[in-house]
Parts: C-alpha cells; structure tokens; sequence
C-alpha cells in the first residue's frame, strides 16, 4: 500500500490516503505513524460522496467560528 500525503497540512499535521488493491479508500492522520494508526476505509461510492459533499461546502460548519 501506498500512502499519499496531503499538500496541505495544519501545524505540520496531515491526512494520508491509499487506495487498496480491492478498490477501497484508506485514510489516515500523520500523527498514527507510530504504529497505533487508525485507518477508516471507504469504498469508492462512499469516497466520492464525501469529496461532493466537502466540495459543496457541506462540512464547512465545522471549522467556522
């Protein structure tokens, strides 16, 4: 498996992706890598309708003020 690293990053923290051989999302924060990662796992519907839904400003609630 092959993790990719956001380009963004806030306070040198970041999310990690990986697509899995059966076609599921992987995903991860930076700080796990000591071995005790959680990962959560999507399939590619899931992972699709998460990314309109952030695209869409859906989510954004949660970081305004």
């Amino acid at each position: 498996m092959v993790w990719r690293k956001s380009t963004v990053a806030a306070d040198d923290s970041y999310v990690e992706t990986a697509g899995l051989p059966d076609g599921r999302i992987a995903v991860r924060h930076s700080a796990g890598r000591d071995g005790d990662d959680i990962v959560l796992l999507f399939t590619k519907a899931e992972w699709r309708a998460w990314l309109k839904g952030c695209k869409a400003g859906e989510f954004d609630d949660l970081i305004e003020p």
